[in-house]
């Protein structure tokens, strides 16, 4: 049996052995330390009244959307400058028109600031069958020319929309006809392309304004 005297050096020895193993892993060619959390924008989230931050940033997987101009629009043209989107369709009788019109307003004010600061909104039509890029970037411009506007066909634009935690789905009306239900709260996507907030109704474009040019001015 071990004594107490036993027992301390065995624990010691123990000790010893994985503080080496340890020094030996960490000395090691191809050991590395990993990643520190990604971190939020230095903002005090009580100085921002529209917009609701998450507690770390969340990558967006690789999507590829059709502008309306007939290119490509790819996460990487939406770094450098922070984001504002928005799920819709150009037949919406109230949400869509009502939350682009409070948008512009938003927009109106970012007219001012440098442009690799100024946020920008993006308008993403979940009506591919009605909404063809072209007349997704009309709709999106007819409330602000800076709109940028884009769509997909399935399953590009679920992906999408799931990649921001949003949906969507058809509706059947009377008539045979059919409308659109979607998430209405909006996306903040920081410089770097990730969805870092949301913005939940109802808006306040003047708060809109105020939190987006703060947090571009922050962490252009």
């Amino acid at each position: 049996m071990f004594n107490r005297q036993t027992l301390l050096i065995l624990v010691a020895a123990i000790a010893a052995g994985l503080g080496l193993w340890a020094a030996q892993v960490v000395t090691s060619p191809g050991f590395a330390p990993a990643a520190a959390p990604a971190a939020l924008p230095a903002v005090d989230p009580a100085r921002l009244k529209a917009v609701r931050l998450f507690p770390a940033p969340r990558d967006v997987p690789a999507f590829t959307l059709q502008q309306s101009d007939g290119t490509a629009l790819e996460a990487s043209e939406l770094q450098g400058r922070w984001t504002v989107a928005f799920l819709g369709f150009t037949h919406c009788p109230d949400v869509c028109p009502t939350t682009l019109t409070d948008l512009s307003r938003a927009q109106a004010q970012w007219d001012h600031l440098p442009e690799g600061r100024r946020p920008q909104v993006l308008f993403v039509s979940v009506d591919p069958e009605r909404d063809t890029p072209e007349k997704t970037g009309e709709y999106a411009r007819y409330f602000h020319s800076a709109t940028l506007a884009a769509t997909a066909q399935e399953p590009a634009l679920e992906n999408f929309a799931a990649s921001l935690g949003m949906v969507y789905m058809k509706v059947p009306v009377e008539g045979g006809d059919y409308t659109m239900d979607h998430s209405s709260a909006l996306v903040v996507l920081d410089a770097q392309g990730r969805q870092v907030g949301l913005i939940r109704p109802p808006f306040v474009p003047d708060d809109i304004a105020a939190d987006l040019a703060l947090l571009a001015e922050v962490a252009p």
